[in-house]
This record gives C-alpha cells, sequence and structure tokens, in this order.
C-alpha cells in the first residue's frame, strides 16, 4: 500500500467526530493494502470503518465500479452506505437489498457508482439482469461473511463472486473465530488479524444473574428495568412471539420500549432501528436478529431474558455492549426451574431485586416523522432549519436525524413534540407539502 498522509486520515475521521482510530483499525490501517485479509473481531468494534478507511486510497473518482461489498443483511448494507457517505469524499456509494424498488437502484446504476454494496440475492439479481458491469472491480469485502454461510447464501455468493474476475484483493470479515471459507472465495495466502476474546473476560463486561420467581420472568425483567433506569437497554428472547409477549406487558406497565424481528416488514424495521439510533426508546426487545449484524449503537446493558441457544449466541449478545473495553453489564434472568450453561462460568454474582420496583425512566428524545426524504433532496440542513424556523425550536432541542428514501426522522427533545407539530403541519419543507407525525 501506498505511504498514506496522516492529514487527511485525521480530516476524515474528524468529519465523523472521531479523534483517533482504536487498536483494532491502526492495525489494519498498517497493513500492505495489496494482500488479502482475514479480520476477526467483535461486533461493533468498527470493522466496517476499519474496511472502508484504507478502501479510500485506492478508489478513483471514475465512472466505473472499482469495490464490492456483500453482506448478509439489509439493515448491515445501509450502516456501510451511511459510514461511507459520511467520510464525506464525494465519491458515489450504491445500495442495493431485497425488499428496496429495484428500478430506483437500477436507475441508480445507470450511472455507476465507485463502491456497490448489498446483498447477496440483490446483487447477483442485478448481475443476471445485465444491470451491472463488474469488470473493473479491483477489492471485494465479504462483510459478516460467517452470518452468510449460516444464512445460506453460499450459492449467490459463488455465482457472484464467478462474474468479478480481476479482483486483486479480498477482505473476509467475521465476528466469529470458527468458519471454514470455501475455495471459490480465492483467498491468496491472506494475513490473519483477530481481535476476538471471550466476551466472559473482557475488561469492563460485568455478568449478573437475575433470580425470578415466576416462571415467565416478566416481573422480573420489569423489576430489572426500573433498577438499571433509563441507560440504553437491549432485551433478547428466543422467538417472534416472546417480543411480542414482553412488550405487550412492558407498555402495560407504562414503560416505554419497542420489539424488533424477523417476521416485520423491512420498512418497520427500519424505523425502529432509528427510534433507538435517535435515543426515542431506550429499551429495545430483540431476538437474535439483534446480536449482530445491524447498525445498533452501542448499549450500556444486555438482558438475556431467554437463555442463549448456544455459546456463540451468548458470546454476539454481549457483543453489543462493552465495546473495546468500554463498561457495559449483561444479565442472566433465570426462573427456579433454569440452570446456568455450562460455558457461563464462573458463575456470576447475583444482582438483587428490590421489593418494590421502579417505573424505568422515559426516554430523552422523541421522533418526529417527516413525509419526505432522500428522493426529495431533502437534507439535515434543510431539516435543522425548517424546525428551528417554523416549528420554533432550538438547536439543541434537535437531536439525531435520518433520512431514508421516502421519509426522514427528527429527535426532538421529549415534550416539544406535541407543541411543533401543530406549527409545521400546514407548512412546506424545501418547497414541498409534507406530513408530520
Amino acid at each position: 500500500m501506498e505511504q498514506k498522509s496522516i492529514s487527511p486520515i485525521k480530516e476524515i475521521l474528524a468529519r465523523i467526530g472521531i479523534s483517533r482510530l482504536n487498536e483494532m483499525q491502526e492495525a489494519v490501517m498498517r497493513l500492505d493494502g495489496r494482500k488479502d485479509l482475514v479480520l476477526l473481531s467483535p461486533t461493533g468494534s468498527g470493522k466496517t470503518l476499519a474496511f472502508l478507511l484504507p478502501l479510500l486510497f485506492q478508489l478513483k473518482a471514475e465512472d466505473y465500479i472499482q469495490a464490492v461489498v456483500i453482506v448478509p443483511s439489509r439493515e448491515l448494507a445501509l450502516q456501510i452506505e451511511a459510514v461511507f457517505r459520511s467520510l464525506g469524499t464525494g465519491l458515489k456509494v450504491t445500495c442495493c437489498y431485497g425488499g428496496h424498488p429495484f428500478q430506483i437502484e437500477k436507475r441508480s446504476l445507470e450511472h455507476p457508482p465507485v463502491l456497490l454494496v448489498g446483498t447477496p440475492g440483490r446483487i447477483l439479481d442485478h448481475i443476471e439482469k445485465g444491470n451491472l458491469d463488474l469488470s473493473g472491480v479491483h477489492t471485494l469485502i465479504l462483510d459478516e461473511f460467517d452470518k452468510s454461510l449460516e444464512m445460506k447464501f453460499t450459492v449467490e455468493m459463488k455465482r457472484i463472486i464467478t462474474r468479478i474476475p480481476h479482483v486483486k484483493r479480498h477482505i473476509l470479515t467475521s465476528a466469529t473465530e470458527s468458519i471454514e471459507i470455501p475455495s471459490f472465495v480465492g483467498l491468496n495466502r491472506p494475513e490473519r488479524i483477530s481481535f476476538l476474546t471471550s466476551r466472559q473476560s473482557v475488561k469492563g463486561l460485568k455478568l449478573y444473574t437475575v433470580k425470578s420467581s415466576d416462571k415467565d420472568k416478566l416481573n422480573a425483567l420489569y423489576g430489572l428495568l426500573g433498577e438499571i433506569g433509563g441507560e440504553p437497554t437491549l432485551v433478547f428472547c428466543n422467538y417472534r412471539e416472546s417480543v411480542d409477549r414482553v412488550c405487550d406487558f412492558l407498555t402495560r406497565m407504562g414503560v416505554s420500549n419497542i420489539g424488533f424481528h424477523g417476521g416485520m416488514e423491512q420498512v418497520d424495521r427500519e424505523r425502529r432501528l432509528a427510534l433507538l439510533r435517535n435515543g426515542s426508546v431506550n429499551i429495545f426487545v430483540s431476538t437474535d436478529l439483534a446480536a449482530r449484524g445491524l447498525d445498533i449503537p452501542e448499549v450500556r446493558h444486555v438482558v438475556h431474558y431467554h437463555l442463549p441457544l448456544n455459546e456463540e449466541a451468548f458470546v454476539h449478545r454481549n457483543g453489543r455492549t462493552a465495546r473495546m473495553n468500554k463498561g457495559g453489564a449483561a444479565y442472566v434472568i433465570l426462573n427456579e426451574t433454569e440452570t446456568l450453561p455450562e460455558y457461563i462460568h464462573p458463575e456470576p454474582d447475583v444482582f438483587f431485586l428490590p421489593d418494590r420496583p421502579k417505573t424505568p425512566a422515559l426516554p430523552q428524545w422523541e421522533t418526529l416523522e417527516i413525509s419526505r426524504g432522500k428522493r426529495d433532496k431533502v437534507s439535515k440542513k434543510d431539516i435543522v432549519g425548517f424546525l428551528c424556523q417554523k416549528g420554533k425550536l432550538e438547536k439543541e432541542d434537535i437531536g439525531v436525524i435520518e433520512i431514508f428514501e421516502a421519509s426522514s426522522f427528527a429527535a426532538v427533545k421529549r415534550g416539544k413534540k406535541k407543541a411543533l407539530i401543530p406549527l409545521v403541519q400546514t407548512e412546506k419543507i424545501k418547497n414541498l407539502r409534507a406530513r408530520f407525525s
């Protein structure tokens, strides 16, 4: 790899609000950028930035696809697209995934991006319909590769890779050690970097057990969430029906929460993730779908409402907190018939619940949904200006803003939304009528 100027890296990091790279990212930056790489690092440790930053120095401002990132989930594809855009290079990126309008993607691909990000099935669809010319691709990145194998995308990935004839560098990332890399990937004496370790021994992660006198554990969960307060918390269940049941119970108890599982429509899943990211919801109840491969901010607490099905699931769930040696806690709720699995050792301390549980605090933010988005050329700056001028908000009343294809979500300080909506509902944003809810 050519020697990188420190100045551009500092400027790029400043744009995304990062003062310095973490240890894993620095290790990747020091590598020879021409060699194949297998990168093993926990979920949420910054692998996306680790493989995108070196890639920037290999991309040219020319109209052909030069790098492809294949991912197992739509949410991960959108995350990588968002990170690449945030780097402020001005280079085009296109994101392709199932559940997104095919024709919109086709039109975008008529002016080829330098970076293509997508799920295996959708990328293959575009290849077979003649929408992609991959002859100029020099870098192929298989992110969360083990997850793609687990989700049985092997056939699609093999067919895609055979259509990319001139790859000079392969990068594979994984959050688990136990992966077998098929020969069709075409790795050539790869460098291997591993930052994986037992999550039970990671500095900053504290494990607890919570005893439940009831078999269903709902009351124990409520008591635990009250002790945690309003801090961001992921609650893991093993089944979709359990997620819905836990959410219904918490809602009846006056606890702000949201559920997430694979049975939901993609648009609804994206909306729910946005609410977690912008702080409008702090208690996120999910199946193991949220354990990895999703754009979820680090949380302070992970709750195992159900015992994980295996050690790997336990590792990935806990990987959502105490990332890169930051502090966090994980709690395993056990009823009287349950015992800890052998892989959880030594036995964690018991977290005792009070006789009189407290109701968790409400989030500090609410979400304003705006029925205008990327296709309307609406920007974050447009939304901030609109909310300040027409909605009479101060800048500090406005939090995280996310813009999707057909809508936008803006976090506003709790208590401000009720008065805000009457002020803006008849106003235009960027000279366009919009619905606000």
